[in-house]
C-alpha cells in the first residue's frame, strides 16, 4: 500500500474529511505504525485510525489549553514570574514537543 491508497481508504472511512485532514492522518498513520502494507486489512486500518485520532485529539486539546495559559502568561511581567508560571512554560514546551513528535514519527514521551 502506498500513501495514495491509504488516503483513498481514509476518505472512504471519513468522507467529510478535508484534504489537509486526510494528509495529516496519512502522515500520522505512517509514522505511528510504519508498514503501510498492514493497512490493507480494513480492521487494522480502522483500529489504527481510531488510535491515532484519539492521540491527535488529546494532543490538540492539550495544545489549546496551553495556548490559553500562555496567552494569559504573556500579559504578565516576566520579572515577577511565580513558580506556577514557570511550570506553565515547562508544560507548554512538553505539549509542543509531544505534538511535534507525532508528526516527525518519533515515539511520544510520557508527559
Amino acid at each position: 500500500m502506498n500513501c495514495q491508497e491509504l488516503a483513498k481508504q481514509i476518505q472512504e472511512m471519513q468522507p467529510e474529511a478535508s484534504t489537509q485532514d486526510v494528509a495529516r492522518l496519512c502522515l500520522l498513520l505512517s509514522n505511528s505504525f510504519g508498514k503501510l502494507a498492514e493497512y490493507e486489512d480494513q480492521e487494522k486500518l480502522k483500529s489504527a485510525w481510531q488510535e491515532v485520532g484519539l492521540k491527535l485529539q488529546a494532543a490538540t486539546d492539550q495544545h489549546a489549553a496551553m495556548t490559553q495559559e500562555l496567552e494569559e502568561l504573556a500579559n504578565s511581567d516576566p520579572e515577577k514570574f511565580t513558580r506556577d508560571q514557570i511550570w506553565i512554560l515547562i508544560r507548554a514546551i512538553k505539549v509542543q514537543s509531544q505534538v511535534l513528535q507525532m508528526y516527525v514519527g518519533h515515539p511520544i514521551l510520557d508527559v
